[in-house]
């Protein structure tokens, strides 16, 4: 099989899926987790507890 001589000239979507949107995606996440697991050590409750939607006993 031949390979093609010329590559084509595209370029990163403006919206959707591209490389920068989810590195900004995996980032966020990131820095949301990490905010979970500092929220729970510091005030010894889960988040949702923290957040007042479950009645912890």
């Amino acid at each position: 099989m031949t390979e093609p001589t010329q590559t084509p000239q595209a370029t990163d979507p403006k919206f959707g899926f591209n490389t920068y949107a989810e590195r900004l995606n995996g980032r966020a996440a990131m820095i949301g987790f990490l905010l979970a697991v500092v929220i729970e050590f510091v005030t010894g409750q889960g988040l949702l507890a923290w957040l007042g939607l479950i009645n912890v006993a």
